[in-house]
């Protein structure tokens, strides 16, 4: 149902614009910059430019999550001078500028302060309004890395911006931990549970989050054996009417996809409910992007910016991979959301460029926009 009623959207909005629509793009698409920030006074910004806190080339949102008419953004610590990584932007915004704020204040983004955010990687967003954020306490990754604080998940209730829970990670790594994805879901009685995969570890991190209890799953032999390197863990939760809430993992050097019951994941089993999905097409690594919260799963190929589309009731094969966009060849999507007006949202970036260093003086090219064809993106 999730899967057909996107589809019918997708095409009702293509069929109702056969000439594209520019004003439509235009008004719903957002350039990101870290030239764009909403400081208090302009001392306090001076105050962060000239201690090396505020370098706005060194400011890259990677994912996204939008809550009513505001996009919330992560935007890791990777080099110095970020001074803020969980941020927001009103889509009501006029213009194709939109001004970053941090959210959902200032006092939680002291790089430092164990009681604030030092690294957001990931966020996700459950069905009750609660944000979840993924902290993974190491700051400057790409220069010299620091350990500033322990690794947590905090969950912001967005009604009101407080913080409804904390929860420290460090009993659950190992030295060759790397977190990198969070997913929350739900059992039977609606209680939370939160799932993060540790790429370095080969393990997916599950978390009670009502008895403040949790667990990590090894991934078997059987799957790490055919991983050439622990590069990058995806996990993406896909909700069947049918089947019941499923985990998608995969590594992206990894030949195959793979998937779990949500309630097998819960329960902490492994042995003989992990389900092979099947070959991802011969030598072509895939990045998954976000779910519609249905069962149709995002995703683009490596290197490309193609956007796809698979319905996780068909089976894992090309026949059922749907080109759902056309890219370009500036920016690569990060992440698919569902969101404003009902429409899916993208957010891209030349993060290659951006890793390497390469992204010149005025920064990453960062956008977010409406997952819907168009014949002049900007």
């Amino acid at each position: 149902m999730y899967l057909k009623s996107f589809i019918f959207h997708i095409v009702f909005i293509i069929g109702c614009n056969a000439i594209c629509d520019k004003n439509l793009i235009s008004d719903l698409s957002f350039k990101i910059s870290g030239v764009n920030v909403e400081f208090s006074c302009e001392n306090t910004k001076n105050i962060y430019i000239t201690s090396g806190r505020y370098v706005p080339k060194n400011m890259i949102p990677i994912r996204m999550q939008i809550y009513k008419d505001w996009a919330i953004l992560a935007l890791p610590r990777y080099r110095e001078g970020v001074p803020f990584c969980l941020a927001k932007f009103s889509l009501k915004t006029k213009g194709c500028h939109a001004t970053l704020e941090p959210f959902p204040c200032w006092s939680l983004q002291e790089e430092g302060n164990c009681d604030a955010f030092q690294s957001v990687v990931d966020i996700y967003l459950d069905p009750f309004e609660n944000l979840w954020v993924l902290d993974t306490g190491i700051v400057n990754t790409l220069d010299q890395p620091v350990k500033r604080c322990p690794p947590k998940i905090v969950g912001i209730n967005m009604k009101t911006g407080q913080i409804i829970k904390v929860i420290d990670l460090s009993k659950f790594l190992t030295p060759l931990s790397k977190l990198q994805y969070i997913l929350v879901d739900f059992d039977k009685s609606s209680n939370p549970f939160a799932y993060v995969s540790d790429a370095g570890a080969a393990a997916i991190v599950v978390y009670d989050v009502l008895n403040d209890k949790g667990f990590r799953i090894m991934l078997p032999n059987t799957i790490t054996d055919l991983v050439p390197q622990r590069d990058v863990l995806y996990i993406v939760l896909s909700q069947n009417e049918g089947n019941g809430n499923e985990i998608f993992f995969t590594y992206l050097s990894d030949p195959k996809m793979y998937s779990i019951n949500s309630e097998d994941l819960q329960a902490g089993k492994t042995t003989g409910v992990i389900r092979d999905e099947g070959l991802k097409p011969t030598g072509s690594p895939i990045v998954p992007l976000g779910t519609d919260n249905g069962a149709a799963i995002f995703f683009r190929f490596k290197g490309e910016s193609d956007i796809y589309l698979w319905d996780t009731e068909t089976s894992f094969k090309v026949d059922n991979f749907f080109l759902i966009q056309k890219g370009d060849e500036c920016r690569l999507p990060t992440q698919v959301v569902p969101g404003y007006k009902k429409l899916m949202w993208v957010l891209e970036s030349n993060f290659p460029d951006f890793i390497a260093n390469m992204a010149g003086s005025l920064g990453p090219s960062v956008a977010v926009y409406p997952l819907i064809k168009a014949c002049d993106k900007f």
